[in-house]
């Protein structure tokens, strides 16, 4: 297969606003004076309540309601009202923050609405305002209890017991400005130290704020009741499969090649990565967070995770003459030797430190995180303050961080069998959505596929010892999207390992047990071995991170978006993996893969019959852009299946209590069959003077798959479409509109974005030659 630069997309020169789509529909009919009075009511008693709950010991009130929608959110509207929305769910509640008691503006307006049509008034004042407005109510203090601690039965006040000792962390509703939080942070922690609390940890983002502390039920009963607090939870927990046990022989091994000294850089955020033999040449660096945890492996799987993300796939390597490494890898130690968060930081903290400083000392960005929180599920489509912090980072740093889907065991105890006897459905079960962090929007998230059976050659004969996958089929343990806002989660999907069942023990087994049904990689201790074998997503992480360190090397410069989209646009989903989810339907098939699993070689270079085109750009808010893609003459005449994919990497501003997660949302539209001044009249900014939007045929809109309503609600978008049909009357150019739009963030000026485009042919066509010629025409 030949081998070529990608090429350049061009962008046509006018820079125009969009337009954009018209609200909502009318409010919904009430009788104005008896809704006025009911949410008069409801909201003076939710005032009273609140004022109720404070001592004169604790802190300075604030006044958050819990508000219900019937329609629009309305956030401008409330501004108005001097209200900030903290919080948006999908049951169109809010929560909203004010600094006092009074809402003047808002009593104002419920009283104008209530007073009913006046004079020449259609409607009455505000009423497509307050006629949204369902109902108000306080939050109540169980409405703080995160998850983890409901899920292990504390779902009241009451289940804190005085006398019992709990770790807790502490989220703050985002009330503005630093110093404010500071302030406010302060005054709970006083408040909670006066109670017997000790501070552990506190973590002061760009959004989030939080605190760990350490005490009894007496500590975190009246916590509860503080209106600023926003989420109570025990600390996350590490998301390890059991550690390995087994042995692995192995004979001499091929000789070990060179790498260069300014080969790509993975970190490695986990357990720490030893001196193995094999790799001790390439470490860069190793930092503790904190630094009182060392740099040691203690636990193995730091070590296992960096000799992937190195090699690749080393059970494959051992059979070739050299043992080929791709790129080089600092660590950052955040778990200590029993795989567990240490108690003195908060997570999000740890992360940030952890990763700021791999960048700053080495100038690493390539991140791989093979943990997650087993004891935190998405909720809905809401991600936590952990998927936050990963995706402020990849927008701050311009970084790719890689995280791991997470490990479910399927089933246990008495329904063991049902491991394979109801595999693949259970995959889909709602316990099997992702867990922190992997459900977050700029962060890649990767599950994992089955390399095999993983049966033993001894197990040939044994009836009792069952396999439940096959070669690319989806690994028993993987969990499943989507991720925030719905988004297409995982991203990609990989090699992780499987399980077998073994009817004598009634066990299921992976890798650490049966070497064969695990992925191989390398022991932490090497004097005692220098292998071993596992299974998990932890493991299908870093073979993406292994592959993006391929485009990397190969585009130094790229910026991570760049990275993101090579990725997807390479992607596919192993026809194995396809067959075994069919029943399940093409939504859990995505929930599963994503776009499937990445071809570092063809996201790195162009062929004959195969051609990327891409472009680094950035987009004011509310603007769009077109460009133009020269499509060859072969590309629309020869006989063959001819496919246009194309994919979008952004990086948004994100807040993890909205509902809508990203500040700023981008999409893109292919068009064909049309001038570029057609395309440009349709998408524009219009005033009500300039008449009525130019239409634009259906025929001139390509139909991609997935379709914009999935892959809109993930700033990782990749889509495509198939022709078949001669496709010459649509011309030689077809044209790439991308739209920028803006949301809760505001003005956040440029919006970073990159943009690949790849056609392909499946007959052996000079295709390339062609459209390079047509570019150099153009130019």
């Amino acid at each position: 297969m030949a081998r070529y630069d990608h090429l350049q997309l061009v962008r046509l020169p006018e820079r125009l606003p969009r337009r954009k789509t018209g609200g909502g529909g009318p409010p919904p009919q009430r009788e104005p004076g008896g809704h006025s009075r009911r949410l008069g009511e409801e909201l003076d008693q939710a005032v009273e309540v609140q004022r109720q709950r404070r001592r004169p010991d604790a802190v300075n009130p604030a006044l958050i309601l819990r508000v219900s929608m019937s329609g629009p959110l309305l956030e401008e509207e409330w501004a108005k009202v001097g209200l900030t929305v903290l919080s948006s769910d999908e049951d169109r509640s809010l929560i909203l923050f004010a600094s006092n008691d009074e809402l003047t503006d808002f009593r104002r307006k419920m009283t104008a609405y209530g007073q009913g049509v006046r004079g020449d008034q259609i409607n009455p004042s505000y009423a497509g305002f307050i006629a949204n407005v369902e109902g108000i109510a306080a939050v109540a203090p169980r409405d703080r209890i995160g998850l983890r601690a409901r899920e292990a039965a504390l779902v009241e006040t009451e289940d804190f017991q005085p006398g019992t000792q709990y770790i807790v962390d502490l989220e703050l509703w985002d009330l503005g400005r630093r110093e404010l939080r500071e302030r406010k942070l302060d005054e709970i922690v006083a408040y909670a130290e006066a109670l017997g609390a000790e501070e552990l940890d506190r973590h002061i983002g760009p959004n989030i704020t939080m605190v760990r502390l350490s005490g009894d039920g007496r500590m975190v009963r009246p916590l509860l009741a503080i209106e600023e607090i926003a989420e109570i939870d025990f600390p996350p927990e590490p998301d390890f499969m059991e550690r390995d046990t087994g042995d692995l022989a192995i004979g001499e091994l091929p000789p070990v090649e060179e790498l260069a000294a300014d080969a790509p850089l993975i970190g490695i955020i986990d357990s720490g990565v030893n001196d193995h033999p094999l790799i001790e040449d390439i470490i860069a660096g190793a930092i503790g967070v904190p630094a009182t945890l060392g740099t040691a492996d203690d636990w193995g799987h730091g070590t296992f995770v960096g000799g992937i993300a190195t090699f690749g796939d080393l059970r494959a390597q051992l059979g070739n003459e050299a043992l080929v490494r791709n790129a080089r890898l600092c660590s950052a130690k955040v778990v200590d030797e029993r795989g567990r968060f240490p108690n003195s930081r908060l997570v999000p903290r740890l992360m940030r430190e952890a990763i700021t400083r791999l960048n700053d000392e080495f100038g690493c960005r390539i991140f791989v995180i093979s943990l997650g929180d087993r004891t935190k599920l998405i909720e809905g489509t809401k991600v936590g303050v952990w998927a936050q912090t990963l995706d402020e980072l990849v927008r701050e740093l311009d970084v790719v961080i890689i995280v791991s889907a997470g490990n479910r065991h399927p089933r246990s105890h008495l329904r063991v069998e049902e491991a394979v006897t109801e595999y693949p459905s259970y995959l889909s079960e709602p316990a099997n959505r992702l867990c922190e962090p992997a459900g977050g929007m700029n962060i890649v998230t990767v599950g994992a596929l089955a390399h095999g059976n993983g049966l033993p050659a001894a197990a040939a004969g044994t009836v009792g010892i069952r396999p439940i996958t096959e070669r690319l089929e989806p690994s028993p343990f993987s969990r499943a999207g989507p991720g925030a806002r719905g988004a297409i989660k995982p991203d990609f999907t990989d090699i992780g390992g499987t399980l077998i069942y073994d009817g004598t023990t009634n066990l299921l087994q992976g890798g650490e047990v049966r070497p064969e049904a695990g992925v191989l990689s390398l022991h932490h201790r090497p004097v005692d071995r220098l292998f071993a074998t596992r299974s998990g997503t932890s493991h299908a992480a870093p073979l993406v991170a292994y592959k993006a360190s391929q485009i990397l090397g190969r585009f130094p410069d790229a910026s991570a978006n760049l990275v993101r989209a090579l990725l997807a646009s390479s992607a596919t989903v192993p026809s194995e993996a396809a067959h075994r989810l069919a029943l399940l339907g093409e939504v859990p098939t995505r929930a599963q893969c994503g776009y499937g699993m990445v071809d570092a070689e063809l996201a790195s270079y162009s062929d004959d019959n195969r051609v990327v085109l891409y472009a680094e750009d950035e987009l004011t808010i509310d603007h769009f852009a077109v460009y133009q893609i020269p499509i060859p003459r072969p590309f629309q005449t020869e006989r063959g299946r001819r496919t246009i994919r194309v994919s979008l990497a952004y990086d948004p501003p994100v807040r993890h209590s909205r509902l809508d997660y990203n500040g700023v949302s981008m999409s893109f539209r292919l068009v064909r069959g049309c001038e570029p001044e057609t395309i440009f009249e349709h998408y524009r900014q219009r005033t009500q003077a300039e008449g009525p939007i130019p239409e634009m045929a259906n025929r001139n809109n390509c139909t991609l798959s997935p379709s914009s309503t999935a892959r809109e609600k993930s700033s990782l978008q990749s889509a495509s479409v198939t022709f078949s049909r001669d496709v010459s009357s649509y011309g030689d150019a077809y044209y790439l509109v991308v739209r920028c739009a803006g949301g809760w963030s505001g003005d956040v000026g440029q919006q970073g974005f990159a943009i690949v485009v790849e056609i392909s042919h499946e007959a052996e066509l000079t295709l390339y030659e062609r459209l390079r010629q047509q570019l150099r025409v153009r130019a």
